[in-house]
């Protein structure tokens, strides 16, 4: 029982106790969403603990969706987790808006290339057709929060290679030359390859959440985009409503 009761109540570990330091000025509002929290040698210093005890107080932090650690630069305490609704097709800029964030938009690509064949089948094209593609890395405040890899049908987007998409979203011009009659969002855990990672200025073996969408206007296939996003700082959800014979009714926007 003595054994039993002295691992019950013995000393907070170490890392722990860190961690209840950093919380409690967040929670005390000492620290607000990005402020950048003490380096690693400052809490060492200052908390008279190793720097393995705090890289990993900071990490677990991180992967809990408190901290954001961004290379090169420090760690940051994170903006309230943004929530993406799963029936609505909304745009990203407005929603960054909402939040009171500033919306940029650095375009990484922007060309017209031949579909591989995973891509005509996607988009209800033959293979080898020609294809518009764009990379987008979405920013939240200079903070990188989405990668868009996004593929267009050109007969339902003329004028997609010229738009200018630091000025307007892939989705704001596809919703004025195609709306969306139809949706369909795919949602799993991934791990990025180095080029997302880069992109997202995110740590190896950090995953992300990959949303897949394909959207119809009428009976053409307009988009199919991958949408990636750093898994520590973001979630997804979904409402249904249901009809009085108990079937589900879907709203797409």
């Amino acid at each position: 029982m003595s054994g039993s009761a002295a691992t019950q109540h013995g000393p907070t570990p170490r890392y722990r106790r860190v961690k209840e330091f950093i919380v409690k000025h967040i929670e005390g509002g000492d620290w607000r969403a990005g402020d950048q929290v003490p380096s690693e040698s400052a809490l060492v210093k200052q908390l008279k603990v190793s720097r393995m005890t705090v890289n990993r107080a900071l990490r677990e932090l991180t992967h809990e969706g408190l901290l954001v650690r961004v290379q090169g630069t420090g760690t940051f305490v994170a903006e309230k987790r943004p929530i993406f609704n799963l029936v609505e097709l909304r745009n990203i800029a407005e929603e960054i808006a909402e939040r009171g964030q500033r919306h940029a938009a650095r375009v990484e690509l922007l060309n017209a290339e031949k579909a591989s064949q995973e891509t005509a089948r996607d988009l209800g094209l033959n293979a080898n057709a020609a294809v518009y593609h764009s990379v987008l890395v979405h920013l939240a405040d200079g903070i990188p929060l989405q990668v868009e890899d996004r593929f267009v049908n050109p007969a339902t987007a003329p004028g997609y290679l010229d738009a200018d998409f630091t000025a307007i979203t892939p989705n704001e011009f596809l919703m004025q030359t195609a709306p969306a009659t139809e949706v369909e969002h795919i949602v799993e855990a991934a791990m990025p390859d180095a080029r997302i990672r880069k992109l997202l200025k995110m740590n190896a073996n950090e995953p992300c959440l990959r949303l897949r969408r394909r959207t119809w206007s009428g009976s053409q296939i307009v988009t199919t985009a991958t949408l990636w996003h750093p898994g520590h700082a973001h979630r997804f959800t979904t409402r249904f409503s249901y009809r009085a014979d108990g079937t589900s009714k879907r709203t797409y926007l």
